[in-house]
């Protein structure tokens, strides 16, 4: 057991849309991710994902609406529901999502990983 900075570990990459693990609870994964520009549409179908808002502003575009995350809040996202990150500036995040979950879902990607570094 040991308490994790959050700064500390986003000073450890520059990366965007490389999401990295920095912990693990009850078969899920706590990741920090940098993002920045467009990333794909995309749905998870066996798997809610939850997204928190570190520093900057994120918007999670939804076929019906767009959803703006500030500082300090989070949107989750439910199963099955395509949705599609955008940041128009540099944004931290943190996930948390099953260890299993494709950062690109069922999308089809150059930017799919699998094999996500622990930091």
């Amino acid at each position: 057991m040991k308490k994790v900075n959050i700064e500390e570990k986003l000073s450890l990459f520059d990366s965007f849309w490389e999401p990295k693990i920095v912990g693990e609870l009850n078969k899920q994964t706590v990741k920090l991710a940098k993002l920045k520009g467009e990333f794909v549409w995309h749905q998870h179908e066996n798997e809610d994902e939850l997204l928190m808002v570190i520093k900057g502003c994120l918007t999670i575009k939804l076929r019906d609406k767009d959803i703006e995350l500030k500082e300090g809040e989070f949107f989750i996202i439910p199963r099955g529901v395509e949705h599609l990150p955008v940041a128009k500036e540099e944004v931290h995040v943190m996930l948390f999502e099953p260890k299993e979950t494709l950062n690109t879902g069922d999308a089809e990607s150059e930017k799919v990983l699998t094999n996500i570094e622990a930091i």
